[in-house]
This record gives structure tokens, sequence and C-alpha cells, in this order.
């Protein structure tokens, strides 16, 4: 009896415990069944599409910026070298504006305007004409006297000859008064100094007309405190302290003296 009691108690005991085993390992893949899985699916073609599409767009962007780079390269090398021939031309400009201004504007002098004098050698060609080429010209030459300077012109109603402007009056004053017409026009009456300007006032003239010449005490003088170096009394002179030139008369004896009140025509000189 003990011995069956045993072998049955022992083979229940298995029984028990082949039971557990097996309710253990059906709690443990139940356990195994609860746990969340991963699943891996495989591709769709619609994620497929994106991919391809994302990367056809990153290409397009990439494309189109290098292509805006060269563009936008292209653009400032234009600029660059439009801005260059602008530098280039304003430079030439300035260059051609310069040799302008230090040459002076040149024109040919005419023939008739350049005095023919004794020892005066005219050109074979013509000389540009500028206020430094007259300047040079004819401080070379001061003994040459000039009808047109053609460096300066004298005003309206003015006479030129040499280095002076001569104005001729058509009404009558006496001298003091007329030599305060002069200085106002800013000049002074007719200093005669040479014979060149003697003959070119009795040329001009075709009345009697107050020259700036004066007597004091025994002494004839110029307005300018100068002395007469070369004279052209008439030989009938008459009487008087002021002088006139009778450009009625020929030129080498045309001087004749009158008193200073009387009222006659004047020469006013102004020198330049």
């Amino acid at each position: 009896m003990y011995i069956k009691f045993c072998r049955s108690y022992g083979e229940d005991k298995k029984d028990e415990a082949k039971e557990n085993l097996s309710s253990k390992l059906s709690v443990e893949l139940e356990g195994e069944k609860g746990r969340p899985q991963l699943h891996f699916s495989k591709p769709s073609w619609w994620s497929v599409l994106l991919s391809l599409k994302c990367l056809a767009n990153i290409w397009l962007m990439s494309s189109s910026s290098a292509k805006q780079t060269e563009a936008n390269a292209r653009l400032y090398r234009a600029g660059c070298i439009l801005l260059t021939i602008m530098c280039l031309v304003l430079l030439l400009v300035v260059i051609v504006l310069s040799l302008k201004l230090q040459n002076g504007s040149h024109t040919d002098c005419p023939e008739s305007e350049i005095p023919i004098t004794p020892g005066h050698i005219t050109p074979k060609s013509a000389s540009p004409c500028n206020y430094e080429h007259c300047k040079d010209f004819f401080s070379s030459r001061s003994s040459i006297e000039a009808k047109h300077l053609g460096c300066r012109q004298c005003a309206d109603g003015w006479l030129t000859f040499g280095r002076s402007c001569f104005f001729l009056s058509t009404y009558r004053l006496g001298w003091e008064q007329s030599q305060r017409n002069c200085t106002a026009r800013g000049g002074s009456l007719a200093i005669i100094t040479s014979r060149e300007v003697q003959n070119f006032l009795s040329k001009e003239g075709n009345l009697k007309y107050w020259i700036g010449l004066r007597q004091k005490g025994n002494m004839w003088t110029w307005v300018n405190n100068t002395a007469i170096r070369e004279s052209y009394w008439a030989g009938n002179a008459a009487s008087g302290d002021c002088g006139i030139l009778n450009s009625e008369n020929q030129s080498d004896k045309n001087w004749i003296k009158a008193p200073c009140d009387a009222h006659t025509y004047f020469v006013c000189q102004l020198q330049f």
C-alpha cells in the first residue's frame, strides 16, 4: 500500500511539475505574445515616388542656383567693362580739354593785322593767333607800332594803334574839361611820343584836337609830366599855353598853341 501510494504520489508530483512547467511556459508564451512586436513592412510605390520627387527638386534647385550665380557673374563683368569704358572716355575728354586750355584757341592771324615795318620779317605761313603768341610776338618787337594787335580790341568808337586806343571826340570842350573827360574814360589826352603816332592821328582826324601838351613856365610838357622828345610845331604856332593838333595841315608841322579855355575837339588815349 505504502509503495503504491508513494508511486502514485510521485507520479502526481511529476504530473504537477509538468503542469506547472507547461503552465509557466504557457504564461511566458502568453507574456511574449502580449509584448509589442516590431513589424517591418515592405516600401510602397508611393514612398518611392516621393523620394524620387524630392531628389528631382533638389537637383533642379541646385541647377537653377548655379544658373543664377552664372547670370549674376555675367552682369557683374558687363558692369565692370562698361564702367571701364566710361572712365577711359572721360580721361580722354579731360586730356583733350587740358591741351586746348594750354594751347589756347588757335586761329590764323590775318595778314592785314600784322604790321609791315622796316626790319620786320613777315612769316611765310600764318601763325596761330592767341594771347600768349601775341604777347611774346609784340614784347620782343617793342619798336613795332601795329594798327591792330589782335590780342586786345578797343571799345566801340575807339581806334587801335600800337599799344594804345584813341578816341576822337565829336564835340568841343576846353583843355581842362577835355582832360577830365579822358580821365573819366580811363585814359588822358593823347601823348605823342613817336612819328608813327603823329602820322596816325593826323590821318584819322580832320579837325583841330586838344592833345596832352601844356606849357608850364617856359617848358612844354605832356600830361604825364614828361618832356617833349619830338615836336611838330607849325611855323605860325600862334600863342597860348595848351597844344592843339591841327589835322587839316601836314603831319610834320601841325601843332599850334591856343588858350586853354578855348573850346575845340580833343583826342583821348588809353594805353594797355
